[in-house]
């Protein structure tokens, strides 16, 4: 039975050589870009390279009109919270006076009848 036989190193550099001009070839077989060709691709590459600015510069707008507008809710809740507490303590205020007024009522209440009952001895 005959068993597998290594290339030897002859056979490998060969076959290296034959790669390399392989490739050489394929390289030399591409043809040469002129000038027009090179020019539209850069003028395609900086027409592509405006729109990505264009929309960065947009999604750029965009967050920061998104942040005006959180500051914007921010602030009116401040504010709606600030009326809301000044509202309270106004109210707070409003009833001291009343129960005050209620007790001096009462008071000049329980005065007049002491007067009456003093008025009657």
């Amino acid at each position: 039975m005959a068993g597998f036989k290594d290339p030897s190193f002859n056979d490998r550099a060969a076959a290296a050589a034959k790669a390399k001009q392989a490739a050489l070839e394929k390289f030399k077989a591409k043809p040469v870009l002129d000038e027009a060709t090179l020019a539209a691709r850069r003028v395609a590459e900086e027409a592509k390279a405006a729109r990505e600015a264009e929309r960065r510069a947009a999604r750029t707008a965009a967050k920061e009109a998104a942040e005006q507008e959180k500051l914007a809710a921010i602030a009116a809740k401040e504010a709606a919270a600030r009326e809301a507490e000044e509202a309270k303590a106004r109210e707070e205020s409003d009833n001291i006076a009343r129960q005050i007024e209620l007790l001096a009522e009462q008071k000049a209440a329980r005065d007049a009848k002491y007067a009456a009952r003093k008025a009657r001895k």
